[in-house]
């Protein structure tokens, strides 16, 4: 397909700076419009499907994607970390930075990333909204651990303050008026978040059962409905990774690396990328440690020269092979 011009988006909350450009890189419009139907229409009028559209990759844009695609003959999502939009430039504007979007589309000198399809997108929201409903229950149960120790209690007597046993144990606590007041308000928002969080996690297990890719991943070691249904979601299309250093790149779990002629300086983990998915690898990586085979035993090794944590790394790293290999079998 023959494009006969390349637009530029810089995206707001609010609205939109648009730049199109020529195949010489000769202005044709440029305009601002406020993200709404009206504005979006606006835009639509001035387009055509020989156009290509860089977009910035901000909160907003998987909508504002979907609501132009079928308009446009391409559609780029820019990796604005990666794709250097200012480099050499003193100013900042929005027309500045539509118009440098549309320059470096049409020089094919943008980084793009993965659109995923509504139905990941989906699965993505919900693998997400459980852990950070788990992440948020914990800091309130991390909080009432404080508030006791505050008071001169210590360690509960319990293993978990969420058991029965554990709740009994806090029935009885006895602590002073402003104290009692708190970690009445603390266990009210723990069981606040623990009742969505229940059914939030009988969705992920439907989902889960409902995938046959989750079904083969739950044959790695480590690896349940909740891990398998994110590595799922966070993956989309395993097509994207041509080996599993990419896909561990992906996640973050690559190693900084400064090499000048012969010498080379290694780094902590990058943890750009997905953190979902690191965090799913990442419990791989911690139930390796268990594995009776040789995997298992290099990671208990590793632990004892290194620490548990870069064990537990590596061990995640390696995973990515498990991960594509069982991934791909169906």
């Amino acid at each position: 397909m023959e494009i006969d011009q390349y637009i530029g988006i810089d995206l707001h909350k609010a609205f939109f700076q648009a730049c199109a450009m020529t195949c010489s890189g000769e202005r044709m419009w440029e305009g601002k419009y406020p993200r709404t139907s009206e504005g979006i229409a606006a835009w639509r009028a001035r387009c055509s499907r020989t156009c290509a559209v860089a977009v910035e990759a901000t909160t907003p844009t998987w909508s504002f994607v979907d609501q132009i695609i079928s308009d446009v003959g391409s559609v780029c999502i820019v990796d604005t970390r990666k794709t250097k939009l200012k480099a050499g430039y003193a100013a900042k504007t929005d027309r500045l930075d539509a118009r440098r979007l549309a320059d470096a589309l049409r020089r094919e000198s943008v980084v793009s990333i993965y659109f995923p399809p509504p139905p990941i997108r989906e699965l993505r929201e919900l693998c997400r909204h459980r852990l950070m409903l788990t992440q948020l229950r914990t800091r309130v149960l991390q909080r009432v651990r404080a508030l006791l120790l505050r008071q001169g209690l210590g360690d509960p007597p319990v293993r978990t303050l969420r058991s029965p046993a554990g709740q009994r144990w806090l029935d009885e606590v006895v602590l002073p008026p402003r104290a009692h007041e708190a970690l009445r308000t603390l266990r009210l928002v723990e069981r606040g978040i623990s009742e969505p969080l229940a059914q939030v996690e009988t969705d992920v297990r439907r989902e889960a059962d409902a995938d046959p890719i989750v079904a083969r991943l739950q044959t790695i070691r480590g690896v349940g409905p909740i891990v398998g249904l994110m590595l799922r979601a966070e993956i989309g299309d395993l097509a994207r990774f041509p080996t599993p250093g990419h896909l561990a790149s992906y996640a973050g779990l690559v190693p900084r690396v400064d090499r000048s002629a012969s010498h080379s300086r290694y780094g902590r983990i990058t943890k750009d990328g997905s953190p979902w998915l690191r965090w799913a690898l990442g419990q791989i990586g911690l139930h390796a440690l268990r594995r009776p085979d040789s995997v298992g035993r290099w990671g208990r090794k590793l632990a004892l020269r290194k620490g548990r944590m870069v064990a537990q790394v590596a061990l995640a790293r390696l995973a990515c092979a498990d991960v594509m290999e069982t991934w791909r079998q169906g």
